[in-house]
């Protein structure tokens, strides 16, 4: 079966019709919750005005990407079992939000923080930590960014339509809008993107199934396609493989808020209750996710045959459905990828300006120009990724973005610990944060930029997730590093106040 198919006149109609909705809403969505846009905080943060159900949309919106609809499928089409990592993973992160995010939004909006790096900053002051944590946020994003236009990349493919002219013209739109509405765009368009991909998802796992002969018989396909595969691939997973599966499980959740995106969903909330009632009702999405996963298994069963796994969502639903849902389906995915990358770009333009541009180049800037260089940041950001995956092999984009993950979760510590205790000081951090970064990175490269190190002690070996093993050296030096050196006190000079 060909990867490629002609243009669908129906397929593309649907899909255009729908992506020029999100479009206009984009633009609308500047009047929506009024508020002065020359302020960073309302275009950064949409004014800290979003209650319960717009930010359960919104945190949904950036967390679940169109990149998860392709690469979760296609990593349970490829080996089986251990691709369903991502469903403990999204388990496991919310209780963690529950507990910790309304502690540091509280935090946040008492000081004005627009950013993690902010927090940081109002704890220990200095310039060079919150730098740390900035400059780690924005380069763990900028790959993440691009992994959307691969995922946006897949579904135009789809449709039958080569090269990236689409693709350029649907992020010249999306950098537009988001430069016109900040926050505020990806928030009201959330809301279209999630029921969309509610109705695709739902659909599918109802039909596709039917059409197959029941999940037993999918079940059954699946089976026998990874027995005759062989190798470490199967339905049930393999006991060789727990300690990866759940490391990576256990270093994905706690690397997930860490990021700017999902940290700017949450300081954006009206309260911290808002928070807590969105770590509550977001597992909905988990049971999302796992429907999404099991398209992997319906591609084996239907007898999907492609030369990229990214493919099998695609060609799965040319294969099962009509063309008008094709076109939505498309569309659904498409606006996966515009809702998380204007957030991305958002929190690393918020990054950027505020802890990187103003403590270092302009002190003296107003919160005016400070807006202004923000919207401006974030066109850089998107175009930034644009090139990247304009002129470099895709690859390229998810051996870093697996790099990413490792980096982001070293600022796990003066984050989250920072919340907690005062035994860190800012030399110890740094160290920590540096040795993490070194470790991590060094371990990948060894490995094949693979995320799963194997580690042994003791003449046992133990399979375990890259950024895991580099956050506990990292949080090992931190506390003997502060155990010698000045501990934080309270900073007279909040970041932002």
């Amino acid at each position: 079966m060909s990867d490629i198919k002609p243009v669908d006149g129906v397929a593309m109609g649907v899909f255009i019709a729908f992506f020029a909705l999100v479009t206009v809403l984009g633009f609308v969505a500047a009047r929506w919750k009024r508020g002065d846009l020359t302020q960073l905080h309302e275009w950064g943060l949409g004014g800290r005005q979003f209650g319960t159900v717009i930010s359960w949309f919104l945190v949904g919106g950036d967390f679940y990407t169109a990149y998860t609809v392709i690469a979760v499928p296609a990593l349970v089409y490829s080996v089986g079992a251990y691709g369903f990592f991502a469903l403990p993973y999204t388990i496991i992160v919310y209780p963690f939000v529950f507990a910790v995010m309304p502690k540091l939004w509280q935090i946040a909006k008492t000081k004005n923080h627009i950013t993690a790096a902010d927090f940081v900053h109002g704890e220990y002051g200095g310039k060079l930590l919150p730098a740390a944590v900035a400059l780690t946020g924005i380069v763990a994003t900028m790959p993440y960014i691009a992994l959307q236009l691969v995922g946006m990349q897949v579904v135009i493919k789809g449709l039958g339509v080569e090269g990236e002219l689409p693709l350029i013209v649907a992020f010249v739109i999306l950098a537009v809008y988001t430069y016109s509405s900040g926050l505020r765009a990806p928030a009201m368009i959330a809301f279209v993107k999630d029921i969309m991909i509610y109705i695709v998802v739902i659909a599918a796992v109802w039909l596709i199934p039917a059409k197959l002969g029941g999940y037993g018989a999918v079940f059954d396909s699946a089976d026998k396609f990874f027995q005759a595969k062989g190798g470490a691939t199967g339905i049930i997973l393999k006991p060789s493989q727990f300690t990866a599966y759940a490391s990576l499980a256990l270093g994905s959740a706690l690397a997930a808020f860490m990021y700017p995106h999902t940290m700017t969903a949450v300081l954006s909330s009206s309260s911290a209750k808002t928070v807590r009632k969105n770590a509550i009702f977001l597992p909905a999405y988990t049971l999302l996710l796992g429907l999404i996963a099991l398209l992997g298994y319906m591609a084996i069963a239907a007898g999907i045959h492609v030369k990229s796994a990214s493919d099998v969502v695609p060609v799965l639903f040319g294969t099962i459905f009509p063309s008008w849902f094709v076109g939505f389906a498309a569309a659904a995915i498409a606006i996966s990828a515009l809702v998380p990358a204007a957030i991305m770009s958002i929190g690393a333009a918020n990054l950027f300006t505020r802890n990187l541009w103003r403590p270092l180049v302009n002190p003296d800037i107003t919160p005016a120009k400070e807006a202004s260089t923000a919207k401006m940041v974030s066109l850089v950001v998107k175009f930034g990724a644009l090139l990247f995956i304009v002129f470099l092999p895709t690859q390229y984009a998810i051996d870093l973005q697996l790099l990413g993950g490792v980096w982001i979760l070293q600022i796990f510590p003066a984050i989250v610990f920072t919340l907690y205790t005062r035994r860190m000081s800012t030399v110890g951090l740094l160290a920590g944060w540096l040795v993490g970064l070194v470790t991590g990175t060094s371990l990948a490269i060894v490995q094949g930029l693979k995320p799963v190190y194997p580690l042994h002690v003791g003449g046992t070996t133990w399979p375990l997730y890259i950024g895991l093993i580099a956050l506990v050296v990292n949080i090992v030096v931190t506390f003997i590093v502060s155990a010698v050196s000045p501990k934080r006190a309270p900073v007279g000079a909040v970041a932002g106040s």
